[in-house]
This record gives C-alpha cells, sequence and structure tokens, in this order.
C-alpha cells in the first residue's frame, strides 16, 4: 500500500523544473501577484502555484507548522517540531543559543516581541492561499481537476487559521488577497469563535475535495487521509479548549472529532505499525531512513540528500537536552503479578540508579530514554564513553540526566551536518486513534470496544495490557477532576505522542498551564553519587557547581534550573494561555488590542 505523505523536497524539485522548462513562466509576475492575463490558465498553472504553498507552509522561519526536521536546526526560529516540547513539561534544553523562546515560554517568562515575524504574526502564506482562491476558477479544466487543487488550498487554510488560533485565540480573518491600501488591514480581531466556524468548514471542503491518492506524476501531495487527519486534531483541541476554557459549544466539536476519526478508520487504509517487536517496534518509525510505505504514516516531511537534509541526531548530542523526572514517572511500572501500574501505586519501581528505574517500565520508555545499558548498540561513536552523562562529563551531557533518543539513528549521526535523511513523520494513524478514544471519553459515549480498537491497539505494539473502562485512579491525578479513564487516556497520549510538537498545547486546551510552574527535576542523584566511578571518568567528572540538587521527600534530585533565569517558574491562569500580540502590530492598527494582561 502506497501511504499518503508530503513529500516537500520533491514538490520543490518538481516545481524549479517546471519553471526552468518553461521560459515564459520567467517574464511572469510573481506567484503572489500574478494577473489575469499571464497566468491561470492550464492545470500546470495550479499545481505550480500550489507548490509554492507547500514551501511556503514549510518555512520553519515563520510557521509553526509542517516543520518537520529543519535544515538548519541551529538557527530556525522555531527548529525542529522535536524541540517544541521544550515549552512543555517533557523536555528541557539547557543550550545558551537554542531554544531559548521555549523556555521562556515554560517558565512563564515570554515577553511581548516587538516584531510581527518573531512573534508569529506573519501572514505570507495566508495571501498565497487567497491568490489562489481569487483565480483558481478562472482556468479552463475540469472541475474534477479544480477542485483537487482547491482542496490543498483549504487545507492549508484551515492548518494556518488553526495555527494561529491556538497562539493568540481572535485574529483578523481574511479571505481576500489585500493590498497595502486595503481597509481590512486596519480592522479588528475577529472573534474565536467565528474564526473556527470558518476553519471547521474549510477542513470539511478539504476532506470533501482532496482525493484518497495523486496520480504519481503529481508527486506527494496532502489527500483525503491527511485532511481527516488534520480535522480530526483541530476538532479535539477546540473541543476540549472550549469545554476546559468555559467556552461553550464544546459537543459540536468533540463530535466532529469522531466523525473524522472513524471516517479515516472506515477508509482502511491506515494501520498501526507492528511487526511483533514491542522493544523496538516503537523507536523505528522515528529512526528509519525512507517511512513510505509504512501504513501508520499518513504525512512526512520527505529528506533527500543533496535536495534537503537535517541534522537533529547531531543536534541531539550537543544540546545539553533531558527528558524530565516528570516525563519519565508517567509511564506505568510492570508488576509481578502482571498487571500495570502508576510509580505512584508500583511495587516495583525503584529509582535509586538509572538503571533501576528504567527497568520493569512500559517498554516504549527505553525507546525514547536511553538506557546505559544499551548505549554502545545504539549511539554513534560513543564507546568511550559511560551514560548518563551530566554537566561536567565531557561530550553529550543531559541537563537531567535522561538522555532522549527518540528520533536518533546512529547511522544518520555520522554522516556530518545537514546531511541527515531520516523522515519525519506529521500525521501518524496513532494520534487519530487517541483523539478517537479522547474525544468519546469526554463526550461519555465510550466503550470497552472503542478502547480496544484506539488505546489497546498501542498498547499491544508496546506490549503493554490493556486499559479498561474503570482503571485505578493515579493519586498524582486527583485534583485534576476528571475520570481515571481520561487521565490513563492523557497519560497514554504523553507517551505515545512525545516530542512531536503535541504537549504543550494538550496542557493549554486542558486547561493545565500550572503544571508549568512546577520544579523541573532530573534523576535522582544523591551527594555520594558525585565520587561514584560512572560519574568520574577521566575525561571530566560530574561537576558539584554545575549539577544541583533538591532533596525532596529524603531523596535528591537534580535542580535542573537552579540559580538561572528560569529556576521561579510562573503561570498566570489569567494571561499565559494566550501569546502576546507584537507590539509593532498594535502601533500599526489601533484596533487590534492586547491579549489580556499583557499590556
Amino acid at each position: 500500500m502506497k501511504n499518503i505523505k508530503l513529500n516537500i523536497a520533491a514538490l520543490a524539485v518538481s516545481s524549479l523544473l517546471v519553471v526552468s522548462c518553461n521560459d515564459s513562466f520567467l517574464d511572469r509576475n510573481p506567484t503572489h501577484d500574478l494577473n489575469d492575463n499571464s497566468y491561470w490558465n492550464t492545470e500546470t498553472d495550479l499545481e505550480v502555484y500550489n507548490n509554492g504553498i507547500y514551501n511556503e507552509a514549510a518555512d520553519a522561519s515563520y510557521y509553526r507548522f509542517m516543520v518537520g526536521h529543519t535544515g538548519d536546526a541551529w538557527s530556525s526560529s522555531y527548529a525542529d517540531y522535536f524541540w517544541k516540547d521544550v515549552q512543555s513539561d517533557n523536555f528541557v534544553s539547557k543550550s545558551n543559543s537554542n531554544h531559548t523562546s521555549y523556555t521562556r515560554i515554560a517558565a512563564g517568562k515570554e515577553t511581548v516581541p516587538n516584531d510581527p515575524t518573531a512573534g508569529g504574526w506573519y501572514w505570507t502564506l495566508l495571501r498565497r492561499i487567497n491568490v489562489f482562491f481569487a483565480n483558481y476558477d478562472k482556468v479552463d479544466v475540469p472541475e474534477s481537476v479544480k477542485s483537487k487543487y482547491a482542496g490543498e488550498a483549504y487545507f492549508f487554510r484551515a492548518w494556518f487559521y488553526f495555527d494561529k488560533v491556538q497562539m493568540y485565540g481572535d485574529v483578523p480573518y481574511i479571505t481576500e488577497p489585500l493590498t497595502t491600501e486595503s481597509e481590512e488591514l486596519y480592522g479588528p480581531r475577529t472573534p474565536r469563535k467565528e474564526v473556527m466556524d470558518h476553519v471547521l468548514d474549510d477542513i470539511n471542503k478539504a476532506c470533501e475535495l482532496l482525493p484518497e491518492s495523486w496520480s504519481s506524476d503529481k508527486g506527494s501531495r496532502v489527500s483525503k487521509g491527511a485532511a481527516l487527519a488534520l480535522k480530526s486534531r483541530i476538532c479535539l483541541f477546540e473541543g476540549t479548549y472550549r469545554k476546559y476554557h468555559n467556552l461553550g459549544d464544546e459537543q459540536k466539536y468533540l463530535e466532529e472529532t469522531v466523525n473524522a476519526s472513524q471516517e479515516l478508520m472506515n477508509m482502511k487504509k491506515y494501520s498501526i505499525y507492528n511487526t511483533g517487536n514491542p522493544d523496538s517496534e516503537y523507536a523505528t518509525l522515528f529512526n528509519s531512513e525512507d517511512l513510505e510505505g509504512n501504513p501508520e504514516v499518513i504525512m512526512y516531511r520527505k529528506y533527500v540528500l543533496g535536495l534537503l537534509g537535517h541534522r537533529l541526531c547531531g543536534y541531539l548530542v550537543q544540546s545539553g537536552n533531558g527528558a524530565t523526572k516528570d516525563f519519565v514517572e508517567d509511564f506505568l511500572c510492570k508488576e509481578s503479578d502482571g498487571s500495570v501500574k502508576p510509580v505512584s501505586l508500583s511495587q516495583s519501581y525503584n529509582d535509586e540508579s538509572i538503571e533501576n528505574e528504567l527497568d520493569n517500565r512500559d517498554p516504549r520508555l527505553t525507546q525514547i530514554v536511553l538506557d546505559p545499558r544499551h548505549s554502545k548498540e545504539i549511539l554513534y561513536n560513543k564507546d568511550q564513553y559511560i551514560f548518563p552523562r551530566v554537566a561536567g562529563m565531557t561530550g553529550w551531557e543531559s541537563a537531567t540526566g535522561y538522555h532522549v533518543i527518540k528520533h536518533y539513528a546512529a547511522e544518520q549521526d555520522q554522516k556530518g551536518y545537514g546531511n541527515e535523511t531520516h523522515d519525519a513523520p506529521l500525521f501518524r494513524y496513532a494520534e487519530v486513534l487517541l483523539n478517537l478514544a479522547e474525544a468519546k471519553a469526554e463526550l461519555g459515549t465510550i466503550s470497552q470496544t472503542d478502547l480496544d480498537q484506539t488505546v489497546n491497539v498501542l498498547r499491544d505494539r508496546a506490549g503493554m495490557p490493556h486499559l479498561t473502562l474503570n482503571p485505578v485512579m493515579d493519586p498524582k491525578y486527583t485534583d485534576l477532576g476528571i475520570s481515571s479513564l481520561l487521565v490513563e487516556i492523557r497519560r497514554e497520549r504523553r507517551v505515545e505522542l512525545c516530542f512531536e510538537d503535541t504537549r504543550y498545547q494538550d496542557l493549554m486546551r486542558w486547561k493545565q498551564g500550572k503544571r508549568l510552574a512546577q520544579r523541573v527535576l532530573g534523576m535522582r542523584f544523591e551527594p555520594s553519587y558525585f565520587d561514584l566511578p560512572r560519574f568520574t571518568p577521566e575525561e571530566g567528572k560530574a561537576d558539584p557547581n554545575r549539577v544541583k540538587l533538591v532533596e525532596v521527600n529524603g531523596k535528591h534530585y537534580i535542580d535542573v534550573f537552579a540559580g538561572t533565569d528560569w529556576e521561579n517558574r510562573v503561570f498566570d491562569e489569567d494571561k499565559h494561555y494566550l501569546h502576546p500580540i507584537p507590539v509593532n502590530v498594535i502601533g500599526k492598527n489601533t484596533e487590534i488590542k492586547q491579549n489580556p494582561n499583557w499590556d
């Protein structure tokens, strides 16, 4: 089966080939300002124009979606979708020069930017899309041909506005290709509800118009499956955001989540990747050179040596990253009687050493966080190192002691800067299954059959016991005011979708921003550990001046941000669920009002 994917590299190349083979194109106006007489004549015009939409949407310098693994993780404003979890309670990066904006957001120290582009208030993609809608009907081809390209434009406009609403709430809703003289440029923001109604309308049109697959000569383009996956994501976010933020009208969006997810399931084109190897299956999804044909991957960003590469693995080694203690503790423990329990109720959990902590856990944990006993098997050129490595130990130190290896592939690491080519999943079938389970649980309509067709399919791959309708309540989450079933569905989501740019927005929609205000802890590290052989290798010893410790319930843990600007973390419930509007935007348009408490 040929899975539906997004091969941006191939689209860029095909666009260049068409341009270079058609001399008359060089005399035409830029694609964002095309007039009636010079363009919009053939299907090729539609295809080439939309290639520009793909390329614009994948520009990590300005947009926070469809990034994948960027070619230059060092300088990109948003870098890799992997790194966006720095905003959340899953992950930290202590590099001084990279991702400080994400760390600042997580710590509640974000400031109002001056530059609109720095703040994400960037609209070029929308103008490009709206130019398409203003002109595509002029092309003299069958409606069935035009509709496919219209479906692409609806898809990207829905995604664009969904991203803007997540950041800002109310935003100007514009459907025309404006000029500098357009009055609409100086109008107020459109209410969130109205914008999201338009988003739902657009994504519904995309689902209707896009084909299940394109002919091979059209390359890799978004399709019906990708549109349904995006609709499932959009509607779950908006439905739960509206519920937990008391905005009302949540049922409509939750029901649409169910509809989109079930329609995609009924296509019978996608399934969970499972060949019966629970100790490696999950990792394979993220370290594979080529995701073509993987039944779980609905849409991905393709990398081709010499055309588009990245440096994720090398960056993982050098960034000082680490998973948080809170994240690691959310993985269930396997008990001696065959059951699974949360850490707070487990008889098997022991964090005296990292090896003990990783034993008897959900097998996905050691495919996400490095087990030191396996370092020589999976890491490139690290045979001389003892893990875990903390501050003071030369090479690949971790801020927390929990080295993240999801997305890491040794054969990619050795390729060097900008030459890594393993693909980046953008939509996985696993997410759609989790969306469906959560929406049904929120609606109160979920059954054991639903669980067996969604969450438990993922647990089967991981080699974990099935979730039932009435699991034991984890004492850690009794303050959430939700059912034990929803607690476990949320846990499954955190585990399965970690480092795929979902956790921060999940916390925002659940109105759980307070979790970002917690002290960020790393692995257990007793003061006596500084003298252990594993932390005193010849090439560099763990440094007590850099590895700060804090005592919690009689045990000591790495206090990740002690003595830094991010130590005293805050989350203002009346402010931090939305980002600030850049200063220059308000200065140019007095009708645009700042988000609450950002003045």
